[in-house]
C-alpha cells in the first residue's frame, strides 16, 4: 500500500479529472488523494472515483478540497455513496451532444420550436437515451424557465443521464440557475461520446 498526492489546485476543467485517471492507473493499490481549489472540480472528481467503483471522502481544509480514494477496496459509489446517474441506465440506447439552445441553422425563432418538438418527441420514442449531453449555449435548456425544461426533467425521472457542461454554465453564469440533470466536465463528456454512439445536433 502506498500513498500518492495529487495537486491539481489552479488546473482548469478537466486537468483534474485526467490528473486523477493517471494517477489511479499508476498505483496498484493504496491512497490517493487529490487536492483541487473549487467546487466543480472536487465535484467532478469524485463523480470519476465512483465510476471507477472506488470510494471518495472529501475534506475541506485552507480553502481547499481534499478527495481520498483508496484502489482496490471495490467500493463504488459517489463520496455520499449514491449511484452516479451515468450508472442508472442500461446501455441500449444512444447519446445525444446538445451544442445550442435551438435545433438547426437559420431562424432562432424556428429554432426554439423545433427544439421543443424534438425533445418531446425524445420521450416517445423507444429506447430512451442512455444521456443527454449539453454544452455552449445548449445548457440554456436545463436552467430555469427552459421550454423543455419538463421534457429533460422527464427524461432525468427515467433514469437518462442529463448533463450540463460546468465550463458552459460559467461563461454564461447560469450555474445557480440549473435546473435539471447534474454538472458535468469535458473529460466526461468526451469519454461518453467515445464509448456510445452519439448525435451531436
Amino acid at each position: 500500500m502506498s500513498d500518492k498526492i495529487v495537486d491539481c489546485r489552479g488546473m482548469a476543467c478537466p486537468g483534474p479529472v485526467i490528473s486523477t485517471k493517471k494517477a489511479i492507473e499508476e498505483v496498484s493499490s493504496g491512497r490517493i488523494t487529490v487536492i483541487v481549489d473549487n467546487e466543480a472540480a472536487k465535484t467532478n472528481v469524485a463523480k470519476f472515483a465512483a465510476a471507477n467503483a472506488l470510494g471518495a471522502t472529501v475534506e475541506a481544509k485552507d480553502g481547499y478540497y481534499y478527495i481520498s480514494m483508496i484502489k482496490g477496496t471495490g467500493q463504488q459509489g459517489d463520496a455520499d455513496g449514491n449511484q452516479t446517474a451515468a450508472n442508472k441506465v442500461e446501455p441500449a440506447g444512444q447519446v445525444y451532444l446538445l451544442t445550442q439552445n435551438t435545433l438547426g441553422h437559420g431562424s432562432p425563432e424556428l429554432g426554439a420550436v423545433l427544439i421543443k418538438s424534438f425533445m418531446t418527441t425524445l420521450l416517445e420514442v423507444k429506447p430512451q437515451p442512455i444521456a443527454v449531453l449539453m454544452l455552449n449555449s445548449g445548457v440554456k435548456l436545463a436552467v430555469k424557465d427552459s421550454p423543455v425544461l419538463d421534457q429533460l426533467a422527464t427524461l432525468a425521472e427515467r433514469g437518462v443521464a442529463v448533463l450540463a457542461c460546468g465550463t458552459c454554465l460559467d461563461f454564461y453564469q447560469l450555474k445557480a440557475e440549473l435546473a435539471v440533470g447534474e454538472i458535468t466536465n469535458m473529460y466526461t463528456i468526451v469519454e461518453t461520446i467515445s464509448k456510445q454512439k452519439t448525435v451531436t445536433l
